[in-house]
């Protein structure tokens, strides 16, 4: 029994310090996220040359919406172009399309990576001197492009801007959008004001047009479908910060029921576990091993949140049955455990903008329990090397409706 017992406290020593530290690095990336004072940047009258790309599988119902909104876009018209990538939609919407007037190219690709290569090297973006990367749901804020304009002058090559949410019409929708805005001041926000590079999220990017041209030709982009995280690796070997527009916003609808949750989840949790891999890839191995180097290692072995939260459930269940039956399981002390359980539960805190302190917020979190069993089901359908893109379907045609 004794041995039992030395094992057990082995392992409860390393999951502590495991959960300690992701604890305590992003509770200093959520204090710097809000207490750092962000940047802005002047507008400027020279503007640059701004291709817009938006890649769509199967999105017949909002992609017209979508591309109007981009193609009315308080931006010089003449310093701006809209390129809708049509995978699979029908030809009366390619018909609709043109006749906004936006530019379309038709592919049957099934894969956002591969379209978007396909766009790029379109003589359309090849004029231009930056790329706007846009999902089929996404509604640019007024002032937008200006704002990511003003920063590329400022010498940015590369650009995050704040995606939020388009709705909040259900439970599920409303707590995807707390989660977003929680990843923003985490992974976003935080990370930036403190020196460090914002991680892309997948749309809402911009890119120096030379730039994101010669990623979107590499074979380990082109092959993954998670094209957001390969685009990180690309920048930090290349020592490429991502700069975070704050102010620029750029409006995301939010999954509204667990099935799609769970779909979104599968494709979030394989290219997490593939791109903690693709650091010990040969070209990796090659990278600088700078800060911003560490900094992409450790946020890719965060465990998702909603994971997070159900290992302490269980912990909690295990703090109470060995108090009840006085069983020496937990190392360290059960109050140590509880005080870093705190501290994650006040990064949270930190991070979440005061416009979700509601009830409706309240009656929301009653979904939590059925969102933590539907990441455990996503955790078992991860596969290793999946090539396919899983889509996730949209409804929402323009913000809050």
């Amino acid at each position: 029994m004794k041995t039992v017992y030395i094992f057990i406290h082995i392992v409860s020593w390393l999951v502590f310090i495991y959960f300690a530290a992701n604890t305590l690095y992003l509770f200093v990336i959520a204090l710097c996220g809000r207490l750092i004072k962000g940047r802005r940047y002047n507008r400027q009258l020279v503007k640059n040359r701004i291709a817009i790309l938006i890649p769509c599988i199967r999105e017949d119902r909002i992609i017209v919406d979508t591309a109007f909104q981009a193609k009315t876009h308080d931006y010089p018209e003449s310093r701006f172009t809209v390129t809708v990538i049509a995978d699979k939609l029908k030809p009366e919407t390619i018909t609709e399309l043109r006749e906004i007037p936006v530019n379309v190219i038709e592919v049957n690709l099934s894969m956002k990576s591969r379209s978007l290569h396909v766009a790029l090297e379109s003589l359309n973006v090849a004029n231009s001197d930056i790329v706007m990367i846009l999902d089929a749901d996404n509604i640019m804020a007024p002032g937008c492009l200006e704002k990511v304009n003003a920063a590329f002058h400022a010498g940015f090559e590369a650009v995050q801007c704040h995606r939020t949410a388009k709705n909040k019409n259900t439970a599920v929708a409303l707590l995807d959008a707390m989660s977003e805005e929680i990843n923003i001041n985490l992974f976003r926000r935080g990370p930036s004001l403190a020196g460090l590079s914002a991680a892309p999220i997948g749309s809402g990017m911009a890119f120096k047009t030379a730039l994101v041209r010669e990623i979107f030709s590499t074979r380990l982009i082109l092959e993954n479908p998670a094209e957001d995280r390969e685009i990180d690796m690309q920048l930090m070997q290349r020592q490429i910060k991502m700069e975070f527009l704050d102010d620029a916003l750029v409006y995301d609808e939010k999954v509204t029921n667990a099935g799609i949750f769970e779909k979104q989840r599968v494709r979030w949790l394989e290219a997490q576990v593939n791109h903690v891999r693709r650091f010990f890839d040969t070209d990796m191995k090659k990278a600088q091993k700078t800060t911003l180097f560490y900094n992409k290692f450790f946020q890719n072995l965060l465990l998702p949140r909603v994971l997070t939260l159900l290992v302490f459930c269980f912990l909690i269940v295990s703090i109470i049955i060995q108090n009840i039956f006085s069983l020496p399981l937990l190392q360290p002390n059960p109050s140590v455990w509880i005080g870093m359980m705190g501290l994650y539960y006040l990064t949270l805190i930190i991070s979440i903008p005061r416009s979700f302190y509601s009830m409706q917020t309240l009656a929301a979190l009653s979904r939590v329990p059925l969102l933590m069993f539907t990441m455990i089901r996503a955790v078992l359908q991860i596969k290793k090397r999946r090539r396919e893109f899983i889509h996730t379907p949209k409804s929402f045609t323009s913000e809050g409706k």
